[in-house]
């Protein structure tokens, strides 16, 4: 057989040299991805979201491509970080309940002792780069929330109190703070709406997460107040803040001269809102908590969605 005819087969070596770069390959994919699972992306979306409609508002139009990308690389960092310490802190407990045990830590793909160093790490880089891309003020209330976020919510309040959740979204409301301050170098009035909107958000949108996982929080010990009060009085709950959600998100209007766009599309969510908060409370299942609390993030970015185009629109 002549040298073309001769099976193109791989010598044994080259093969095994193979197998070798694409197990590295592939265990390095892995690290990489449980590293980024410990961030909780779907969680760091939803606050870069609330973040660069603020900017836009306090700017009265676009602010500098450069100083948004700035900000949501140093707000992607922040919360990156203080949701890794979270699922440190948590790692036993997430151990526990179904929705959280495939979590790096609980499933070991990631040592404690690394979590840590790479939260911590990322809490430097994000402070630095929004002092140095935009001002020590943004930089210091991301660094705050980070810092709220992980003693007064996780470490003190979660294990401790069914309101736990109405305290702690306050770290999840700084954001916008943030975004303000980036641009301003202050913090206005319209600035402190968005906050209380999303502060008065947050409960109704995690309860409805509770509902669904009552039993998950029961066994893990964290009195959610699905677990403490019963679902009834949580729904109830619900229903009561979203009506001062979406009376907040009207306050805005007078208070930052917010024009139709936004004015209609908060008013038209909020019946949207209240409604699905309406059925939760009449049909208490797990399906129907879970639709409210999808429904709930649709909500918020659709709401600050309508905040920058009103925004653009008025200034074009």
């Amino acid at each position: 057989m002549s040298a073309l005819q001769e099976p193109a087969f791989p010598e044994s070596g080259d093969s095994e040299a193979a197998d070798s770069v694409s197990t590295r390959t592939h265990g390095l994919s892995s690290t990489i991805g449980a590293y980024v699972r410990l961030t909780k992306p779907r969680v760091i979306e939803l606050l870069l979201v609330t973040t660069v409609p603020p900017m836009i508002l306090a700017a009265n139009g676009m602010p500098s491509v450069a100083l948004i990308v700035a900000v949501l690389i140093g707000g992607t960092l922040a919360a990156g970080g203080a949701n890794a310490i979270n699922c440190w802190v948590e790692r036993d407990r997430d151990q526990i309940m179904k929705r959280t045990r495939h979590r790096p830590l609980p499933l070991g793909e990631i040592s404690p002792v690394n979590a840590l160093v790479f939260a911590i790490a990322l809490e430097v880089f994000a402070f630095a780069l929004l002092w140095a891309a935009a001002n020590l003020l943004s930089a210091g209330l991301a660094l705050s929330a980070t810092l709220f976020y992980v003693f007064v919510y996780t470490i003190w309040l979660k294990p401790r109190s069914p309101q736990n959740i109405v305290i702690g979204g306050a770290a999840g409301a700084v954001p916008v703070l943030v975004g303000w301050a980036a641009v301003t170098g202050s913090l206005g009035a319209p600035a402190w709406v968005l906050f209380a909107v999303i502060f008065f958000w947050t409960p109704p949108h995690f309860w409805a997460l509770s509902v669904r996982y009552r039993d998950d929080y029961a066994a893990a010990g964290i009195p959610m107040l699905p677990v403490v009060k019963g679902l009834k009085v949580a729904a109830h709950h619900i229903l009561a803040y979203t009506f001062i959600v979406v009376a907040t998100t009207l306050v805005l209007v007078p208070v930052a001269s917010m024009g139709i766009v936004y004015t209609a599309t908060a008013a038209v969510l909020g019946l949207m809102f209240i409604t699905q908060a309406t059925v939760l409370a009449r049909d208490l299942t797990p399906e129907r908590a879970i639709k409210l609390f999808t429904f709930s993030n649709i909500y918020l970015a659709l709401l600050f969605a309508a905040i920058a185009v009103d925004v653009l629109v008025r200034t074009a």
